[in-house]
């Protein structure tokens, strides 16, 4: 009998007891006092409310028991936020839990899980059957104290399963609050240990999940109760994982890739899940070049290089699914991956070559490229009527001078005043000729004019790309679109001093997803350049194209009940009520900045909407929500921080706090 209990293995073999030490930071989790964030909605609840409901749910491993009958035994504890015992029928204690287990074996040498918990599923569409990991269902729950219980696996392991492999122990729970407070809590355990108590070697560590909470925020699936992905591997193996309906395998790695990659498969990606719901994944656009593997092969993680120094015929083919290895079609015939890294080593000596790093290199990102980086020193003959000169600084990486004229497109853009950009205040010239350098510093003087109408500060910003050719190994090279940081730079036009626009979103967290934010055949790379075109009053066709119009509803995508015209399948994968996701904190209540001015919408309910209601009903958008901002709102101003304020009771904060 193997006892894994309290920090102690312990093996009975005959007539001999061996004890190993385990890590004590391997059974227990730490569950501090909890401190509730604005964003969390247990930070709303009144003290009796949170002395009623107890926020939260967290699940310790007591110990894991694999007796003579080879049905493991598993003991947990069930806690709130405050550490206090929740019961597990919700009857002492608000909120029914529920905890499935699934026990797997780690094959160290093909890197991958088998489960010894399954179950087999029968497709009505095919009439195939497949034999897939799941969790242990049907085995029995026994309280030891409030809080505190045992699961007895209805599973058996196999009579000569495998004391000396790697074994993981993943429990994914739930309480479930929502008739009280519209909540779930979820939680997830992993554990790895040896049967026969020696210590673990061999670990699965290829992905952080916080890597993929980048973009997921969080990753929750499988209805929210899977959100750990060492957890989804456990299941999402080789051998276990096919989907009898389509024939199709959801392994990890071939899933994974499949589903980022969609649109740019040539076959396809379908599965047919729970209660036979098909997924097509062939919508799905990932929002950044999917050849930068380390998005999400992050070095961070203990086994983050598998990616370059382990390529098998499944991970590459996932993306690359014109390829018939067997039959040779695309490739050299390959029937095993044990030859792979022969050809595709790690990295080889240039760029482009079929190492795996280098067929993955992005052109934009190439080493062979110079750098360009263009400095605004001074904009001057900046009053209303006058035409601005901008003194510059147009550079390669290595501080050589780059001759504007060289450039395949530059351009200045002038956008005003800084309260609110709006079209009136956008002026955009080409400088690349009419550019006059000396020693290293160039000048160019605008042919158009600061509206005379212009008052307070303004900014400029500049578009600048070279076309450059760099080697990829063909006889016409690669044509890469070379292009600069755009530069911002607030100039007075009426004020003293110039006054900065005020920043609202902020690049970083674009580029968490985005990798390198980069719109309109990239070339613009700040959301700060662009607000100066995509105004309030920016039209086409009767469609907003103002900023906070335009993201809100390219972000709402498929969930929008109003399709944003190309936009209405996209699939955005965090919690849209993350408003910092991508908002700088404090940049997104009301009421707004004097100043800020109402967004054109000539296809909407209203032609024109004041700024909060526009921000709000970009993603609000059916017509109950429109009549609820118009009944709102006079002629001379909005009342939505009657209501919505910072310390109203439907605060912003408060109505999108999860």
């Amino acid at each position: 009998m193997a006892l894994i209990h309290c920090g102690m293995v312990l093996l009975a073999a005959s007539s001999s007891l061996v004890s190993a030490r385990v890590p004590s930071k391997q059974l227990v989790r730490s569950h501090p006092a909890p401190a509730y964030t604005a964003a969390q909605m247990e930070s709303y609840l009144t003290a009796q409310q949170t002395s009623y409901v107890r926020p939260g749910f967290n699940i310790t491993l007591v110990g894991i028991t694999i007796p003579s009958d080879r049905r493991p035994l598993v003991e947990v504890k069930f806690t709130d936020d405050f550490n206090q015992p929740l019961d597990r029928l919700g009857q002492v204690t608000p909120g029914v839990i529920s905890a499935s287990m699934i026990l797997a074996w780690y094959d160290a040498a093909n890197r991958d899980y088998v489960s010894y918990t399954t179950r087999t599923q029968t497709s009505p569409i095919t009439g195939q059957s497949a034999v897939q990991a799941a969790a242990d269902s049907q085995g029995t729950w026994t309280q030891v104290v409030l809080g505190q219980y045992t699961y007895k696996f209805r599973t058996a392991l196999p009579a000569n399963f495998d004391q000396t492999k790697t074994t993981t122990l993943g429990i994914y729970g739930s309480r479930n609050l929502q008739t009280i407070i519209e909540k779930t809590y979820y939680e997830n355990l992993l554990y790895d240990f040896r049967p026969d108590g020696a210590a673990v070697t061999a670990t699965w560590n290829a992905f952080a999940t916080a890597t993929c909470n980048n973009c997921h925020d969080p990753l929750a699936l499988h209805g929210g109760s899977r959100q750990e992905v060492k957890l989804c591997v456990l299941c999402h193996n080789q051998t276990q994982s096919v989907d009898p309906d389509t024939g199709n395998n959801v392994q990890m790695a071939n899933m994974t890739h499949k589903i980022h990659y969609g649109p740019n498969l040539e076959n396809g990606y379908t599965i047919v899940g729970n209660q036979q719901a098909v997924h097509d994944y062939s919508h799905i656009t990932y929002p950044q070049d999917v050849r930068n593997c380390e998005t999400c092969h992050k070095q961070t993680a203990p086994e983050g290089y598998i990616y370059y120094t382990n390529p098998s015929r499944q991970a590459c083919g996932s993306c690359h699914d014109s390829v018939d290895f067997a039959a040779g079609e695309g490739h050299i015939v390959q029937t095993s991956d044990a030859e792979c890294a022969s050809c595709h080593i790690p990295q080889g000596e240039s760029e482009f070559d079929i190492s795996v790093k280098g067929t993955h290199v992005i052109g934009t990102k190439s080493a062979q490229l110079k750098g360009l980086n263009l400095v605004i020193l001074s904009v001057t003959n900046t009053a209303p009527g006058q035409k601005p000169t901008v003194s510059y600084t147009l550079k390669n990486d290595d501080g050589t001078d780059v001759d504007p004229k060289t450039l395949s497109r530059f351009r200045f853009l002038m956008g005003g005043n800084n309260t609110e950009y709006t079209q009136a205040g956008y002026l955009r010239e080409d400088a690349g000729a009419k550019s006059v350098c000396a020693a290293g510093t160039c000048t160019y003087t605008f042919t158009g004019v600061v509206p005379v109408d212009a008052t307070g500060s303004f900014t400029m910003s500049a578009d600048y790309y070279r076309n450059v050719i760099i080697d990829n190994h063909t006889e016409t090279g690669l044509s890469v679109r070379e292009a600069g940081l755009n530069p911002i730079f607030f100039f007075p036009v009426t004020d003293a001093t110039a006054v900065a626009r005020r920043t609202v979103v902020e690049i970083d967290k674009c580029n968490k997803c985005h990798d390198v934010l980069g719109a309109h055949g990239g070339q613009r790379f700040l959301v700060a350049e662009c607000d100066m075109c995509h105004t309030p009053d920016l039209t086409e066709d009767g469609e907003s194209f103002h900023q906070k119009w335009m993201i809100h509803k390219i972000h709402k995508g498929e969930e929008l009940t109003r399709p944003y015209l190309e936009f209405n399948e996209v699939l955005y994968p965090g919690d849209l009520r993350n408003c910092e996701a991508c908002h700088k904190a404090g940049t997104y209540g009301v009421p707004l900045p004097a100043g800020t001015l109402p967004t054109d919408t000539p296809n909407d309910f209203m032609p024109s909407w004041p700024p909060a209601s526009a921000a709000c009903l970009a993603c609000h958008d059916t017509i109950d929500a429109a009549a609820h901002a118009y009944t709102n709102n006079a002629p001379f101003a909005e009342a939505c921080a009657a209501c919505h304020g910072a310390n109203s009771e439907f605060a912003v904060s408060k109505v999108h706090a999860r």
